[in-house]
This record gives structure tokens, sequence and C-alpha cells, in this order.
């Protein structure tokens, strides 16, 4: 391939066991000389050199955004937290739609907001029985990817450490490959409200990297349950 109207910012790369390269690389270009859908043909041209498994190019500020859709447990605080990181920039994605299988009052912050900013929010009442996993396939058809946004808590059992990790979905529950993990130490001293305060802040923060990290192309699933994380 000719040489390209390119600097290089950065670039990875992890060579395993399974005897195959995993490369990550960010570079700014003049889209004058260098037209998005040009790079696009030489990056394919240059995958296929190589006869590469996958490659994928993203410009940000050209391409559009990542469309997502949330699926949120009753705990609003990692919901909440999407939200303003969507309304203030911070992720790269544009929200479509909330689903939950809980009600939200009309006077709640939640659907205050999602009404203002014209996100639609879909309650779904399911059961053991019935996961109405048809009508919320339905519902997210327009979406790149879905978000789980869930609660779990450890106080009872006085643990030392709690963490947090977001991880991608499969059928087994909790056994996706995972994308990011954050510890934080609690002590004898912590009461309920400061636990769960710590815990809440902790999956907010985890949640909300693992998306950015997604969405910037730095997580390379690879093997059954493994990824890399650039």
């Amino acid at each position: 391939m000719p040489s390209l109207p390119w600097s290089p910012l950065s670039s990875s790369e992890n060579l395993f066991r399974e005897d195959f390269l995993k490369c990550n690389s960010e570079f700014v270009f003049d889209p004058a000389k260098w037209p998005r859908v040009q790079m696009e043909e030489d990056f394919l041209k240059l995958s296929k050199i190589f006869n590469a498994m996958r490659s994928v190019v993203r410009v940000p500020a050209l391409d559009p955004k990542y469309k997502i859709s949330v699926l949120a447990s009753k705990q609003d605080h990692c919901l909440v937290d999407l939200l303003h990181g969507w309304q203030d920039g911070r992720l790269p994605v544009d929200i479509t739609c909330i689903i939950s299988n809980h009600e939200r009052g009309s006077d709640t912050h939640v659907i205050r907001f999602l009404e203002r900013h014209g996100i639609r929010y879909h309650c779904s009442h399911t059961t053991k029985g019935n996961k109405r996993e048809a009508e919320i396939l339905n519902l997210v058809q327009d979406t790149d990817f879905l978000v789980l946004a869930r609660y779990m808590q450890a106080f009872d059992a006085g643990v030392k450490l709690i963490g947090a990790t977001s991880h991608f979905v499969t059928e087994e529950l909790d056994s996706g490959p995972i994308i990011e993990q954050m510890v934080e130490r609690v002590s004898h001293r912590e009461n309920l409200h400061s636990f769960i305060l710590k815990s809440e802040n902790l999956e907010k923060q985890c949640l909300a990297k693992a998306i950015k990290s997604y969405c910037e192309l730095r997580v390379l699933p690879y093997g059954e349950n493994k990824t890399v994380v650039f």
C-alpha cells in the first residue's frame, strides 16, 4: 500500500499461544488527502495481505456514534450515570431506549430526564417462565449493542475488598469475557450507607469505562472466553 497521510499516536500489540497477532493503532490524518471511503478500502486491502481474521477502522469524528439500549434494574445509579455521561459527551454513544422490569413514576428523575431528551422508556414485566425476549429484541432492533446495568451487594458478608466487573453477556450468568474490573478496599468502619455508596461508585466507573473502551475498539474478544483490552 502506498505511503499514507497519517501520523501515528500509539500502537500496541500482543502475541499469544494461539500464534496470532492482536494489534491496536491510533493515528491522526488529513481527511482531504485521505477520504474516509478510501481509508476503508486501503485497510481492507491490508487486512487481506496479512490474512487478518478481523479488521475494524473507526473515525470518531466522522463515523456515527454507536446506538445502544440499556436494560436496567430497579436501582438507578448505573443508569443515571450512563444518562449523564451521554449528556455530557463523556460516552461516545447515542442511547435509543431504556428497558426495565420495574415501573418508574412520571415524577422520577429518570423519567423526567428521558422525556426531556426524547429517549423511550419501556417497562417489560418478566417472570421466570416468560423473559419476554421476543418483545425486548423487537425494541432493540435499531441498536448496535445492549448494556445491562444491574446491582449486587455484599455488605452482610463482611468483605474487605469490593469489586465490580463489566463483561460480555452470554447464556450462562456472569460468565462472559471480561472487559473491565475494579476493586476498592472497605473496612469494619463502613456502615450500610457508605458501603452502598462505594459499591455504586465502583460499578458506575467500571461500566462507563467498559463501554468507552468497547466503543474505542480497545476490546478484542478471542478464544472461548477471553479478551485483550488495549
